[in-house]
């Protein structure tokens, strides 16, 4: 996100409010089919979960992008966005009935299946409507993340997914049910992750599981490594994009697929993060004992990622001409002491009715919003609202 790019008319609009880039979503989606048609058997979901926005779905799907979901409602989500089934996965460790029910009835590509307990239902209820349901099964490659504790997920005793010890056990189960269709394995080990070697590590794990199974004479149609890419929260203006290219060639030069199998990705925050801003304005800039602070009409329930989990994201002031500078709290109104979006801000001198931008907010900020105190949901605005 180019803060000196922001459209003309941004101060008409009712703060706080999500503005979405859509150029730079067009040239993220454009970099990323590049490297998808550039290795064969690669295919690209978008993990929904980090922006269900219908504008920005639909501008996703025009790139033949496949979907990750994690919910019935995102399986329909997508299906009203215009994606086709055939390209949708199906994640999550508590699958309702309607849900799995769904999936069956738009005919999905797999469900990802976190445990015995799931297998076993999903095959009653494709029993009774007559129907054949793909499945990948979720395996623990027990392959640490650098990244936070609460959005790392391969761990062995994440709630996520099936053991590596019981991989094979699960695997003949599946062979043993008439309405499910065994197709491979599914892993995801953490999010927001910027070194490669925990993708490499990835790779290894995949292809020493791939080594056991063969030996038992088990083939596998998919390999799905999930997502978890992570992207540029301290200079999102100069690293607009993520780690493309390092991300999809580690796949290439490490992971041995076979012939005729299709790797399979996840990626969400590396696609909609950063043509994201959550616009905000000043209400008042308070002076305490030691500190001042920016207090804006933007809080934690529209963007909860610095209260959840310690997040940083950058914030820059858009509509000060101000020379001086000063240090703030740029805090929010909620009735909560964790509604704080960052501590010593150096911005240009600010005061009420400024404008101020928080960036990287294109994931997990208007997905993740909720209503507590009784605050509306903020709007949100794409390029092509501003250009007419």
């Amino acid at each position: 996100m180019n803060t000196n790019c922001y459209p003309k008319g941004l101060e008409s609009i009712q703060t706080p409010f999500y503005y979405y880039d859509t150029d730079l979503l067009r040239n993220t989606l454009a970099c990323i089919k590049s490297f998808e048609e550039a290795y064969d058997g690669f295919s690209v979901h978008y993990a929904i979960k980090a922006n269900a926005n219908p504008k920005l779905l639909k501008i996703i799907q025009e790139y033949g992008l496949g979907v990750d979901c994690v919910s019935g409602g995102e399986i329909q989500a997508s299906i009203d966005a215009g994606f086709a089934p055939s390209k949708i996965v199906y994640a999550g460790v508590g699958k309702s009935d309607w849900e799995i029910e769904l999936g069956l009835d738009h005919g999905i590509l797999c469900f990802n299946v976190e445990s015995i307990p799931e297998l076993e239902v999903i095959n009653q209820i494709a029993s009774e409507k007559g129907k054949q349901a793909n499945v990948c099964l979720r395996i623990n490659p027990e392959v640490g993340a650098h990244t936070h504790t609460n959005i790392a997920t391969g761990r062995a005793e994440d709630k996520f997914g099936i053991s590596m010890e019981d991989m094979e056990k699960v695997i003949q189960l599946t062979q043993s049910m008439t309405n499910i269709h065994f197709m491979g394995l599914h892993f995801h080990i953490g999010s927001q992750i910027l070194e490669m070697a925990d993708f490499e590590a990835l790779c290894d794990r995949i292809n020493e599981l791939q080594d056991r199974l063969e030996k038992q004479q088990v083939k596998l149609e998919i390999i799905n490594v999930g997502g978890g890419l992570g992207v540029d929260y301290t200079s999102p203006e100069t690293n607009t994009m993520a780690n493309f290219k390092d991300y999809f060639t580690t796949y290439h030069n490490r992971l041995q697929l076979r012939d005729g199998q299709t790797l399979h990705f996840e990626l969400g925050r590396a696609v909609v993060a950063q043509c994201g801003s959550l616009i905000t304005k000043t209400l008042y800039v308070k002076e305490g004992n030691q500190q001042k602070f920016v207090i804006v009409d933007a809080g934690f329930t529209d963007l909860i990622r610095p209260a959840l989990y310690q997040a940083h994201h950058k914030i820059v002031n858009i509509s000060s001409t101000a020379t001086e500078t000063d240090v703030y709290d740029v805090v929010g109104p909620i009735c909560e002491s964790s509604d704080v979006f960052d501590t010593d801000v150096t911005l240009p001198t600010t005061k009420r009715g400024d404008l101020i931008a928080i960036l990287s907010a294109g994931a997990y900020g208007e997905t993740m919003a909720s209503q507590y105190n009784c605050r509306p949901l903020a709007k949100g605005y794409t390029t092509e609202d501003f250009k007419n």
